[in-house]
């Protein structure tokens, strides 16, 4: 399922970062990412982009019916957000298909521009087994994570390091598909991302419903048409003075992601609720 953070409990309080970086990885392939990208790769990685996006564009927009309110949030923080400002994106995770077939309400100028698209944590253990699996997801900006390895591993650094060069991170904080699509403890590791962040980044929380219509996550996993989604952008938000206040409270590392990802739990279980009578009300007026 892309972008996917697997968040066990830590086996450390706060390893630095050096001592992270130096943690074997249990990856089945070599790290995918080269160290200053040439020509070439950012050639392959906006064609993959380019085409995976603009097929969920299409199967997003013309193949079902998307209903998305106020996507002129999110569109305003990918086009003008300052170059200082990362912005992390949230949503729930009901289908292995949300990321990409999510994207399809962008723009197609926002799909074939490499520097403006996310990058996603994603499980190494289904999408990084096989070198050309790993070639093509790391062409999509996906990160491998390793599952049960906790919220300081390298594809975790990775993703902090790019949110500390003002980059957009998309994460499905609840750490996996959500069969029951019952609110859910979500993982720490969007926590960490926050607490450890040298920037000050913009939040912004989504939650769709109706994506599980479009691939179940039952056999046969046949895509289907013809189905409504709900979209839901809510109010984008910083953690800033949550975080100073929690260093000034002198909180340790785990308690510090706990206090951060509790506040986005809040903020996700009042835009559930919005967004399935959003879905409710599409589905009683098509009817």
């Amino acid at each position: 399922c892309l972008g996917t953070i697997h968040d066990m409990h830590p086996r450390r309080d706060q390893p630095n970062l050096q001592e992270s970086r130096r943690a074997a990885m249990p990856l089945e392939v070599k790290w995918p990412f080269p160290q200053c990208p040439r020509l070439p790769w950012k050639i392959s990685s906006t064609v993959v982009m380019g085409l995976v996006g603009s097929y969920s564009y299409l199967w997003t927009k013309y193949f079902n019916c998307v209903t998305v309110h106020n996507q002129d949030v999110l569109f305003d923080l990918i086009d003008n957000r300052p170059p200082s400002t990362p912005l992390i994106t949230l949503a729930n995770h009901e289908s292995c298909m949300d990321d990409p077939h999510l994207w399809g309400i962008l723009k197609l100028r926002h799909l074939w521009n490499l520097n403006k698209m996310r990058w996603t944590p994603a499980a190494s253990d289904i999408c990084f087994t096989k070198e050309l699996h790993s070639r093509f997801f790391s062409r999509g900006k996906c990160v491998p994570v390793c599952r049960g390895d906790g919220v300081y591993q390298k594809g975790m650094d990775f993703i902090l390091e790019k949110l500390n060069s003002g980059e957009w991170i998309h994460i499905f904080p609840e750490g996996k598909i959500n069969m029951t699509q019952d609110l859910i403890r979500l993982k720490w590791g969007v926590g960490r991302l926050i607490a450890e962040c040298t920037l000050n980044p913009v939040i912004l929380p989504l939650w769709h419903v109706g994506m599980s219509d479009i691939l179940p996550n039952n056999p046969p996993y046949i895509p289907r048409v013809g189905q409504k989604i709900t979209i839901l952008v809510g109010k984008p938000f910083t953690l800033k003075h949550l975080v100073e206040s929690l260093k000034s409270e002198n909180k340790n590392p785990v308690e510090m992601r706990k206090a951060l990802t509790d506040f986005i739990q809040d903020e996700f279980r009042t835009l559930k609720t919005q967004a399935e009578s959003l879905h409710q009300r599409l589905q009683t007026t098509r009817q």
